[in-house]
């Protein structure tokens, strides 16, 4: 069954992927036996990342860093990753943000486009980019990284539920464009406890999540590795345009 999810030979891109689940979900593809790309905005916080990876797996890390929300950044990732490896064969669009704002009426045009271009408009530029390279290719896999905010989102997230909301429905879309060779499916995230979480109010996220989580916690950001190296490799050979809720039985 191991063999089902191992991913030699394969080279993965994680943009978000020098923290929080991108960075799980990279030295979890690694550990698989992928190369990867650490792909972030700090170039610094990608290099420590990309060093950790080497030293631990064995396997070449190469770290990359952009700003996903500008379009024109895109291309130069996509050619330094095709540069060093030669291939793509998994791309996880993990970057995100979901800013704090006072009132609805007080949101700018900046922060709204903002929102929107770092979840759902650099993933689609991106999806596209490497997506048609990898269906003229051997194919390969593209995994999104969605939130329950998509489908419920608070009054503190309607921006950034709306952009992944548009990210499930992207899902779907390139499914269907870029298939067979290509599968495309989304993690929808819930409540996880990364360096987001800092800013929460932990005693009330505690005593919230005892009364409507199933699993009474928050999620640790290693607890999303299973469900990535599943669409990463050959064990979702036949799963494709999926959208699978990783959050703990949040409603």
């Amino acid at each position: 069954m191991t063999d089902r999810f191992d991913l030699s030979g394969k080279v993965a891109i994680v943009t978000g992927g020098s923290r929080g689940l991108g960075k799980e979900m990279a030295m979890g593809f690694a550990e698989a036996g992928a190369d990867v790309v650490v792909a972030s905005r700090k170039l610094d916080n990608c290099e420590r990342v990309a060093e950790e990876i080497e030293k631990s797996t064995g396997r070449s890390a190469l770290p990359y860093a952009f700003h996903v929300g500008e379009w024109d950044q895109l291309d130069g990732l996509v050619d330094a990753a095709y540069e060093r490896f030669g291939h793509v064969d998994v791309l996880v669009n993990n970057a995100g943000m979901s800013p704090l704002y006072d009132s609805l009426s007080e949101i700018s045009e900046e922060l709204y486009d903002k929102v929107l271009g770092v979840n759902l408009k650099g993933p689609f530029r991106l999806s596209a980019l490497i997506g048609e390279r990898m269906a003229k290719g051997e194919g390969g896999s593209i995994i999104n990284i969605s939130s329950i905010a998509a489908v419920s989102p608070s009054p503190a997230e309607i921006p950034y539920g709306a952009a992944k909301a548009g990210l499930n429905a992207m899902t779907v879309g390139f499914a269907r464009a870029l298939g067979p060779k290509v599968r495309v499916n989304c993690i929808q995230a819930g409540p996880f406890l990364t360096d987001i979480s800092k800013a929460w109010n932990m005693e009330a996220f505690e005593k919230q999540a005892k009364l409507s989580i199933a699993m009474k916690r928050g999620g640790q950001a290693d607890e999303v590795v299973g469900a990535a190296l599943y669409f990463a490799s050959d064990a979702s050979s036949f799963t494709t345009g999926a959208i699978l809720r990783i959050d703990g039985g949040t409603p």
